[in-house]
């Protein structure tokens, strides 16, 4: 969707606003195509709310907001023209009862819009919710003299609130609308081509079949490459699960590791106490790290001996030729492996 008809949307069933467009060199025929696209759109969004009636007794569920939501709005009657109207001017004249009675009727139209644009980066609930905040919007500002269906009007104030939401909350670095509505149309078309030929579509293809340039297809491709928030829901929204949960930190102490590597020490102290002699055994648990403190250099280890570097390098020799025909040896340099990789 270009910028300018971003603009047009916005005062769409306005006759002042489209004079004042006129005035600017916004023609009625872009008001009125513009008009078609959210009738089309709004068709389609009734036929889905059959949806919610049809397996309704399949969503009766206490444990999934979701489901329980969908039976409830699923029980509100719709409304017939007259009442619209009737209702219509009711909230003209200021009766909250009113205002509140045609929302709910028109909740499930919220639902079937807010269905399409599942994945884009918000909850299922949240895309319901923000569609709802346009529904109240458009319960405020429409106009029953017009003739045109509430759900016609409300459409395009529910699809705009939805896609500003996604815009805003959804993305670490801020799109513009309609660029946002671009990628959408792009993956959707991605999709059918696919599904109809095999094959994903040329950006040649895409910008004849979306009246776009290869250049704003290739300029939306890019910016739908974004990063990740990490607070970004993963899997059913009810589990309360983000992608930061997901993501290894490099920094935390492996369970595995540190279980093997007491496992190790364990081991090599028993086997050192059986085959050396206490001082042997004391320096290389000190050269090594087996006392549970980073491994000690010989003049460190001559300083708590009170000998010589040299002389703590001659008793290491002597207790390592003592392991040299065990595994013991082996084990030794794994353990320390383990200590230097820490």
């Amino acid at each position: 969707m270009s910028g300018c008809e971003e603009i047009v949307g916005a005062f769409l069933f306005s006759e002042t606003s489209v004079c004042m467009m006129e005035a600017k060199g916004v023609s009625r025929m872009g008001v009125v195509r513009f008009g078609s696209q959210v009738n089309e759109e709004q068709d389609t969004a009734e036929e889905e709310v059959v949806w919610l009636d049809a397996d309704r007794q399949t969503r009766r569920s206490p444990e999934n907001p979701i489901r329980t939501y969908f039976d409830e709005i699923s029980r509100v009657p719709l409304l017939t023209k007259e009442e619209e109207v009737s209702l219509a001017q009711r909230v003209e004249a200021g009766e909250k009862e009113a205002k509140e009675k045609l929302a709910e009727a028109n909740l499930r139209l919220v639902v079937s819009i807010a269905k399409k644009y599942r994945g884009c980066g918000l909850p299922f609930l949240d895309l319901i919710q923000e569609g709802n905040v346009g529904l109240m919007k458009a319960v405020e500002k429409f106009d029953w003299r017009k003739g045109y269906k509430f759900s016609t009007y409300a459409t395009w104030w529910i699809r705009q609130a939805i896609l500003r939401a996604i815009t805003n909350r959804s993305r670490t670095i801020r799109v513009p609308t309609h660029i946002n509505e671009l990628i959408r149309k792009i993956h959707q078309a991605e999709r059918e081509h696919l599904k109809e030929h095999g094959t994903g579509p040329s950006l040649e293809e895409l910008a004849e079949g979306l009246e776009t340039t290869v250049d704003n297809i290739v300029k939306a491709k890019k910016t739908s490459q974004y990063t990740a928030s990490l607070d970004t829901p993963i899997g059913y929204e009810d589990e309360g699960a983000v992608l930061g949960d997901f993501i290894e930190d490099e920094g935390a102490i492996s369970p595995t590791r540190e279980t093997f590597k007491e496992l190790l020490q364990h081991e090599l102290q028993k086997a050192l106490k059986e085959r050396l002699t206490p001082r042997e055994r004391r320096v290389i648990e000190l050269r090594y790290g087996l006392d549970g403190n980073p491994p000690k250099t010989l003049d460190d280890v001559g300083d708590i001996f009170g000998i010589s570097r040299e002389r703590v390098r001659q008793i290491q020799k002597e207790g390592l030729e003592k392991l040299r025909d065990s595994a013991v040896l082996r084990k030794l340099e794994q353990f320390r492996q383990i200590l230097e990789e820490s």
